[in-house]
């Protein structure tokens, strides 16, 4: 006979239901529905509910909805478009991971822009100063721009535990920082130089030695030929992704750090010091952050100038709440914004403001936010009922057979 009350039969019975979760940590850690019917109808009618309204918005706008989505489909889907999307996509994968990593323990990093942007350029002076055999100075430069990358945000981390300081409100101050830093050393003589006939202000170029080539030679051997260059780097863009699942997933540091954003005090109490898990936690997202501006740099632009992609690290933000910081989900929404981002002009061409496209991906990043967390929020409350009600069964039996 089994007691209702019996720890036993509470400790076989809690797994079922889903640990109660602030919805804003919910939110940022990427949780959502459960089963997998839910895990693929949550964000197929997220979309479409989004894509009805993009299309009122269309509409409101006076321009026709069905004409302007295909010819958005149309050019989006040529040979030349589809390698800027590609690339666009790589880089804001990266950014949506080094994100990614802050939310899966309901930290904020909201520096990752500064952090890229300061990362790139110091790794830029370094590859333009040195001539190095390859693969040694491509290698450099990616490490160098890593640990720039994660001392900056150590910065926000150390300030979090020491001194209480929100990482919000540090990340964003340590942004402005960083652009006035890297405004100031850009007028250093030692580190850049005016380019010839323009007012354009760059680093040296990096010698052909420390580049890295496309993919366009390996993807001509398998058939596949494309008019642009795709990105060389977008195969580390994935190893970065691949890392990142397995280590939040299947390694102590990721069951410390989820741990740790779900309560630092049960943390703490398990062994976990929360309060360095913060610290490593920033300077993981620092380092991949690192990497958002390398394969613009090192497959490119070969520089970094006044015209080096910039606001990358917000774009990430919404890129990782799209995909639930899930390394598929994350790089989906990355094709959804470059796709978005590469279609916006055509949209001129029938008569509609490209900036709508704005709008669009706030549209799209509301719908897909609120459905998860409506949906997990039904799921939870569905379970609670199925356990309660399984409870309510064994008590009756368990009279019964008294």
């Amino acid at each position: 006979m089994s007691d209702p009350k019996d720890p036993d039969l509470a400790e076989e019975k809690a797994p079922d239901v889903p640990e109660p979760v602030p919805a804003w940590k919910a939110i940022l850690r990427g949780l959502g529905p459960r089963g997998l019917g839910l895990r693929i109808g949550a964000p197929v009618l997220a979309l479409l509910i989004s894509l009805g309204i993009t299309m009122i918005l269309l509409r409101v706008t006076g321009a026709d909805p069905v004409s302007s989505i295909q010819s958005m489909i149309d050019y989006g889907t040529t040979s030349n478009s589809i390698v800027d999307i590609v690339n666009r996509a790589t880089r804001y994968y990266l950014s949506a991971v080094a994100v990614a990593i802050g939310f899966r323990m309901a930290l904020l990093n909201i520096g990752v822009d500064g952090q890229y942007r300061l990362a790139a350029f110091l790794a830029a002076a370094l590859g333009g100063a040195l001539t190095l055999p390859a693969p040694l100075g491509q290698l450099l430069v990616i490490a160098a721009a890593m640990v720039v990358g994660g001392l900056w945000a150590a910065i926000a981390g150390v300030l979090k535990v020491t001194r209480g300081v929100s990482e919000v409100l540090s990340t964003i101050m340590l942004n402005a920082i960083a652009t006035g830093l890297i405004a100031y050393l850009l007028n250093d003589q030692r580190l850049a130089e005016l380019r010839p006939g323009s007012n354009n202000v760059a680093t040296p170029k990096i010698p052909s030695d420390g580049r890295v080539g496309s993919l366009n030679g390996f993807l001509s051997s398998i058939g596949i030929d494309l008019p642009g260059e795709v990105y060389g780097l977008l195969p580390l863009a994935i190893v970065v992704g691949i890392v990142f699942w397995v280590v939040i997933n299947y390694t102590r540091f990721g069951f410390d750090l989820k741990v740790s954003g779900l309560s630092q005090s049960a943390a703490q109490a398990s062994g976990v010091n929360a309060r360095r898990m913060i610290v490593y936690t920033m300077i993981a997202s620092g380092v991949v952050a690192g990497l958002i501006g390398m394969p613009e740099l090192l497959g490119a632009s070969y520089e970094y100038s006044l015209n080096f992609p910039a606001g990358l690290g917000f774009t990430g933000i919404t890129v990782a709440l799209l995909g639930r910081n899930h390394p598929a989900g994350i790089a989906l929404a990355a094709l959804l914004f470059a796709f978005l981002d590469q279609t916006s002009d055509v949209l001129q061409e029938v008569d509609v403001p490209k900036e709508i496209v704005g709008v669009m991906q706030g549209v799209v990043v509301l719908t897909v936010v609120i459905v998860y967390e409506l949906v997990r929020r039904w799921e939870i409350r569905l379970q609670q009922r199925t356990v309660a009600a399984e409870l309510a069964t064994g008590h009756d039996l368990a009279r019964e057979a008294s």
